[in-house]
């Protein structure tokens, strides 16, 4: 959801050093090309550290909710979705409570749509392979779009499915991200470029 459905507003990098102090923040960081993934970092941490870690998020994450903004092309893209009779849906490491407001803020609906709360997340293959078995779909007839290496692209092609980069500025340009484990089948700057991929390299046919 965050950067790819909705516009990030989220400081994730702050949120990493409130968590992790920032020693461990520059240590993890330097030893992760692809990212950190905060929410596996904590899940063997003592009760009480944990609970702290989960508080200092869900406060960056209620921030976030404060100023929710849809993605440019985002209505448009599920518009070209609907009219194609395509499904859609949503997987994110944000809270139930997110996705909650986001489809009553924007009246766009995805279904399934996991929250952080339907275990294993992403980039487990998980999530997107119970959407799969929903929809009653192979992996390979799938697309995962997202602006993160480590979670969207990852997930993805772990599941066997297509796997698109969302990277509006470029920084997955950066040498840093060249040796990633997962990189993804197509790179698109902005969601109007979906639209275009999808009907220039795929058969749509219901």
């Amino acid at each position: 959801m965050d950067g790819t459905l909705t516009v990030p507003v989220i400081d994730f990098q702050a949120m990493y050093k409130s968590v992790l102090g920032e020693d461990e923040y520059v240590r993890i960081k330097k030893s992760s090309p692809s990212g950190i993934d905060i929410l596996h970092l904590i899940e063997n941490w003592a009760p009480d550290k944990q609970l702290k870690a989960y508080e200092i998020i869900a406060d960056y994450e209620q921030q976030g909710m404060d100023k929710l903004q849809i993605m440019p092309g985002a209505a448009e893209l599920c518009g070209f979705l609907n009219s194609r009779n395509i499904r859609r849906g949503l997987i994110t490491r944000n809270v139930k409570l997110a996705v909650d407001l986001f489809h009553e803020r924007f009246g766009m609906s995805f279904s399934p749509a996991l929250s952080r709360e339907f275990r294993p997340f992403k980039p487990d293959p998980g999530p997107l392979l119970h959407i799969c078995s929903t929809w009653g779909v192979e992996p390979n007839e799938v697309m995962m779009i997202g602006d993160s290496l480590k979670d969207d692209v990852a997930c993805g092609k772990r599941a066997g499915a297509f796997a698109c980069l969302l990277d509006e500025t470029g920084r997955y340009d950066s040498p840093e991200y060249a040796n990633v484990e997962h990189k993804p089948d197509y790179k698109v700057s902005s969601l109007a470029q979906v639209q275009s991929l999808l009907e220039a390299d795929f058969d749509l046919t219901p």
